[in-house]
């Protein structure tokens, strides 16, 4: 896959329920923020929800890390810019810069860690590296 491919870029503006009283965003408003362009990622890596929701695979979060560099406030547009990492035969990181869109300031860099489960099992999947489809 090219780096288009397994790249996805969204668009969030900071609302009132994202902010502290300072009118600063709060650390879990830039993990939603994440989530979503985690989500749109997966869908164009061939995870559509409803197809996860059908076969019972989903990708399970394992672990994330994330570098808070500089605030992000209320009513500031944020680009969340995600892409597929590194992966293995069990495990794939998607990793996600997130840059205000006003003056490309670099806000937030974040890592997570993802394994494929087949529900209701909770049984872990092997990843075929040409895609993220899962191998039984």
């Amino acid at each position: 896959m090219s780096g288009t491919d397994t790249e996805v870029i969204t668009r969030e503006e900071v609302m009132f329920f994202d902010t502290d009283c300072g009118g600063v965003v709060h650390n879990l408003a830039y993990l939603r923020m994440i989530e979503t362009c985690r989500t749109r990622l997966a869908a164009k890596l061939g995870m559509e929800l409803r197809d996860m929701s059908e076969t019972g695979i989903f990708p399970v979060l394992t672990r994330t890390e994330v570098d808070y560099r500089r605030p992000a406030k209320l009513g500031d547009w944020i680009v969340i810019r995600g892409w597929l990492g590194a992966t293995s035969s069990a495990r794939f990181w998607c990793e996600f810069e997130m840059r205000r869109e006003s003056d490309n300031e670099l806000l937030v860099t974040a890592k997570q860690s993802l394994a494929l489960v087949k529900m209701p099992e909770a049984k872990p999947l092997r990843l075929n590296l040409k895609g993220l489809n899962s191998h039984p």
